[in-house]
Formats: structure tokens, C-alpha cells, sequence
């Protein structure tokens, strides 16, 4: 299979696994006030009114009290306060560490591809704003020393017919000085002579295209 075969059946692979297990993107949460025994909230803009132990787009109320509120959300606690100012939940991958802009150059062919590295290993990636996930292949998962198979397993199609592939999620992934941490991945039977760079890690910065580079600048 040429390269763009590859890429395309790295990107089909990573679509249909992330479909049901991506975490939700991110978003802004607030305590805007109370209701009796409710807070009302502001969630991703929308207003939600919640009791103790109830839960809605992802936020469940864990305490409310005169001082303020504590909610859940996106696997973090945390602590509102009225009119107290909104606290920001992360949707994919984790904390964002180390400068906060990656200035990538085109390459051959139109395509971004810089050095970075998975779990402090050194890889080479491929930009790809079709791939849900990063996406990478188990002989490239096994040099990075990463136990593939104790991840969540999926059908996904390929040349050869069906194939099983695997929804991981990597501790630490650095492009360039700026490092991410959690970021969903899959990885996929097909060989590939470079990962996928895909949503899971792109979301968590804004692009932006300035004539031959690309710019990512951390949310």
C-alpha cells in the first residue's frame, strides 16, 4: 500500500475507534447563582440548574452550600464559587507543558511533519486534521515500548479485510519543546513510516497556516 493508502487507513482506524470513547472537548463551567437546593450553572455556554448528585452535558454536583458549589467534570473536582469567574474543564489529552506555541514547516508533498516524541522516545509525525486520534503502527507502538494489547480493542477495516486495532492512551506526547499529557491514540496493525499527529493532541491548541508553517498556539 503507497503512502497516502496508509495514511487514509490510519485515519478510517482512528475515526472509528474514537466514535464512542473520546472524552467530551473542552469547556468553560460557572456557578451563576442558587436555586433552593440547586445551583444553577453555566455550562458551555448553556444554562443547567442541577440538585446534589445529579448530573447533565458531562457535570455532576457533587456539594453545594452558602460559599459556593463543588461539581465534577472531565475526571477534575472542582471548586465554584457565584459570580466567582469560570473555571476551564480539558477535553482530550491533559495539562499542556512548556512553551505555548509549535511552528511547524511545510515539508515535501504540502504535508507538516516535525520530530516529537511519545513517552520521552523519539518519533517523527505527520500533522493530519482528518485523524480523530493519533494513530501510529504496533511494530512503531512496540519500539516505543508501549503495551498495546492491554488496550481497549476495536474492529477497523483494511486492505487485507478486518483487522484489530487498539484505543490506548499515551502519558506523554512532545512536538517540538511543548508537551501534552493523556492524549488518546490508537494503534493499528497496518505498518506506517510515521504517526499521525490527529485531534486528540491538535484540539488542545488553535491552528493556524501562515504561508509555509503551521502554527499551533496552546488554548
Amino acid at each position: 500500500m503507497n503512502a497516502p493508502g496508509r495514511r487514509q487507513a490510519l485515519r478510517i482506524a482512528a475515526t472509528l475507534l474514537a466514535a464512542a470513547v473520546l472524552p467530551a472537548a473542552a469547556q468553560d463551567v460557572s456557578l451563576a447563582g442558587q436555586m433552593g437546593r440547586k445551583a444553577l450553572l453555566v455550562v458551555g455556554g448553556q444554562p443547567v440548574t442541577l440538585a446534589v448528585g445529579e448530573s447533565a452535558r458531562g457535570v455532576k454536583l457533587l456539594q453545594l452550600d452558602a460559599d459556593g458549589a463543588v461539581v465534577e467534570a472531565g475526571g477534575q473536582r472542582l471548586v465554584l464559587r457565584t459570580g466567582g469567574g469560570t473555571a476551564r474543564v480539558a477535553g482530550s489529552g491533559g495539562v499542556v507543558s512548556g512553551p505555548r506555541e509549535i511552528v511547524i514547516p511545510v515539508g515535501p508533498g504540502g504535508h507538516f511533519v516535525t520530530q516529537g516524541a511519545i513517552n520521552g522516545r523519539p518519533v517523527n509525525f505527520m500533522v493530519d486534521t482528518g485523524a480523530t486520534l493519533i494513530a501510529l503502527g504496533q511494530a512503531e507502538a512496540d519500539r516505543l515500548g508501549i503495551a498495546w494489547r492491554n488496550g481497549e480493542p476495536g474492529l477497523v477495516n483494511t486492505a487485507n479485510g478486518s483487522a484489530t486495532a487498539y484505543r490506548i492512551t499515551l502519558s506523554r506526547v512532545r512536538v517540538g519543546e511543548v508537551e501534552v499529557s493523556q492524549v488518546p491514540a490508537v494503534v493499528v496493525p497496518q505498518p506506517m513510516p510515521l504517526v499521525l499527529l490527529g485531534n486528540s493532541f491538535l484540539t488542545r491548541f488553535k491552528m493556524q497556516r501562515d504561508s509555509d508553517v503551521l502554527r499551533l498556539e496552546a488554548r
